[in-house]
Protein backbone atom coordinates (compact mmCIF):
# COMPACT_ATOMS: atom_id res chain seq x y z
CA UNK A 1 0.00 0.00 0.00
CA UNK A 2 1.48 3.36 -1.01
CA UNK A 3 1.75 6.45 1.20
CA UNK A 4 -1.33 8.22 -0.22
CA UNK A 5 -3.55 5.16 0.25
CA UNK A 6 -2.26 4.57 3.78
CA UNK A 7 -2.84 8.21 4.71
CA UNK A 8 -6.38 8.09 3.29
CA UNK A 9 -7.08 4.88 5.22
CA UNK A 10 -5.69 6.50 8.38
CA UNK A 11 -7.82 9.64 8.01
CA UNK A 12 -10.92 7.54 7.29
CA UNK A 13 -10.30 5.44 10.40
CA UNK A 14 -9.77 8.58 12.49
CA UNK A 15 -13.12 9.94 11.32
CA UNK A 16 -14.91 6.65 11.95
CA UNK A 17 -13.25 6.13 15.34
CA UNK A 18 -14.17 9.60 16.62
CA UNK A 19 -17.71 9.23 15.26
CA UNK A 20 -18.18 5.87 16.98
CA UNK A 21 -16.86 7.28 20.25
CA UNK A 22 -19.16 10.30 20.03
CA UNK A 23 -22.14 8.06 19.22
CA UNK A 24 -21.48 5.70 22.12
CA UNK A 25 -20.90 8.59 24.54
CA UNK A 26 -24.07 10.35 23.43
CA UNK A 27 -26.11 7.15 23.77
CA UNK A 28 -24.60 6.56 27.19
CA UNK A 29 -25.50 10.06 28.39
CA UNK A 30 -29.02 9.60 27.01
CA UNK A 31 -29.37 6.48 29.13
CA UNK A 32 -29.56 4.16 26.10
CA UNK A 33 -27.78 0.85 26.68
CA UNK A 34 -25.55 0.78 23.61
CA UNK A 35 -23.64 -2.28 24.83
CA UNK A 36 -26.47 -4.56 23.74
CA UNK A 37 -25.67 -3.76 20.08
CA UNK A 38 -22.80 -5.98 19.01
CA UNK A 39 -21.67 -3.61 16.26
CA UNK A 40 -21.08 -0.81 18.81
CA UNK A 41 -19.07 -3.18 20.99
CA UNK A 42 -16.93 -4.72 18.23
CA UNK A 43 -16.55 -2.11 15.45
CA UNK A 44 -14.49 0.39 17.51
CA UNK A 45 -11.86 -2.28 18.26
CA UNK A 46 -11.55 -3.20 14.58
CA UNK A 47 -11.42 0.42 13.43
CA UNK A 48 -8.90 1.39 16.12
CA UNK A 49 -6.66 -1.58 15.25
CA UNK A 50 -6.59 -0.57 11.58
CA UNK A 51 -5.99 3.03 12.69
CA UNK A 52 -3.01 1.98 14.81
CA UNK A 53 -1.47 -0.15 12.07
CA UNK A 54 -1.90 2.61 9.49
CA UNK A 55 -0.28 5.09 11.91
CA UNK A 56 2.70 2.79 12.38
CA UNK A 57 3.01 2.30 8.60
CA UNK A 58 2.89 6.07 8.02
CA UNK A 59 5.56 6.68 10.68
CA UNK A 60 7.78 3.97 9.20
CA UNK A 61 7.28 5.33 5.67
CA UNK A 62 8.22 8.86 6.82
CA UNK A 63 11.06 7.57 9.05
CA UNK A 64 9.76 9.37 12.13
CA UNK A 65 9.23 8.23 15.70
CA UNK A 66 7.90 9.81 18.90
CA UNK A 67 11.48 9.79 20.17
CA UNK A 68 12.71 12.21 17.51
CA UNK A 69 9.58 14.15 16.61
CA UNK A 70 7.99 16.47 19.19
CA UNK A 71 4.63 16.63 17.42
CA UNK A 72 4.38 12.84 17.17
CA UNK A 73 5.36 12.46 20.83
CA UNK A 74 2.61 14.96 21.73
CA UNK A 75 0.10 12.93 19.70
CA UNK A 76 1.09 9.68 21.40
CA UNK A 77 0.88 11.19 24.89
CA UNK A 78 -2.46 12.82 24.12
CA UNK A 79 -3.69 9.51 22.66
CA UNK A 80 -2.93 7.79 25.97
CA UNK A 81 -4.93 10.51 27.75
CA UNK A 82 -7.77 10.13 25.25
CA UNK A 83 -7.88 6.37 25.79
CA UNK A 84 -7.99 6.77 29.58
CA UNK A 85 -10.63 9.50 29.46
CA UNK A 86 -12.68 7.56 26.91
CA UNK A 87 -12.53 4.42 28.99
CA UNK A 88 -13.70 6.38 32.02
CA UNK A 89 -16.44 8.12 30.02
CA UNK A 90 -17.83 4.89 28.57
CA UNK A 91 -17.78 2.79 31.73
CA UNK A 92 -21.10 1.48 32.99
CA UNK A 93 -23.18 4.51 34.03
CA UNK A 94 -22.60 5.33 37.67
CA UNK A 95 -25.84 7.26 38.01
CA UNK A 96 -27.84 4.07 37.52
CA UNK A 97 -26.31 2.61 40.69
CA UNK A 98 -25.67 5.48 43.06
CA UNK A 99 -27.45 8.53 41.68
CA UNK A 100 -24.36 10.39 40.42
CA UNK A 101 -25.45 13.27 38.20
CA UNK A 102 -25.17 13.05 34.44
CA UNK A 103 -23.33 16.36 34.48
CA UNK A 104 -20.50 14.67 36.37
CA UNK A 105 -20.61 11.77 33.90
CA UNK A 106 -20.42 14.28 31.04
CA UNK A 107 -17.05 15.71 32.13
CA UNK A 108 -14.80 12.82 31.03
CA UNK A 109 -16.72 12.53 27.75
CA UNK A 110 -16.19 16.22 26.92
CA UNK A 111 -12.57 16.02 28.08
CA UNK A 112 -11.99 13.03 25.78
CA UNK A 113 -13.52 14.90 22.84
CA UNK A 114 -11.33 17.94 23.56
CA UNK A 115 -8.29 15.68 23.78
CA UNK A 116 -9.03 14.03 20.44
CA UNK A 117 -9.55 17.51 18.99
CA UNK A 118 -6.07 18.41 20.20
CA UNK A 119 -4.69 15.23 18.59
CA UNK A 120 -6.26 16.13 15.24
CA UNK A 121 -4.90 19.68 15.52
CA UNK A 122 -1.39 18.38 16.17
CA UNK A 123 -1.71 15.99 13.23
CA UNK A 124 -2.76 18.78 10.88
CA UNK A 125 -0.15 21.33 12.00
CA UNK A 126 2.69 18.94 12.93
CA UNK A 127 3.16 21.13 15.99
CA UNK A 128 2.36 20.33 19.66
CA UNK A 129 1.25 23.96 20.05
CA UNK A 130 -0.61 23.95 16.71
CA UNK A 131 1.98 26.48 15.55
CA UNK A 132 0.72 29.07 18.03
CA UNK A 133 4.15 29.51 19.64
CA UNK A 134 5.60 30.61 16.31
CA UNK A 135 2.64 32.84 15.41
CA UNK A 136 2.70 34.52 18.82
CA UNK A 137 6.44 35.11 18.64
CA UNK A 138 7.52 32.75 21.45
CA UNK A 139 9.60 30.64 19.05
CA UNK A 140 11.28 31.63 15.84
CA UNK A 141 10.11 29.74 12.76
Amino acid sequence: MDYASTKLLHIGCVTLSISLFALRGTLQLAGIEWRRWRVLRVAPHIVDSVLLFSAIKLAMTLHISPLNSCWLAAKVLALIGYILLGRYALRAPAWAADGVSRVRALLPFVAALLTVGYIVGVAVTHSPSWGLAIRLGFVRG
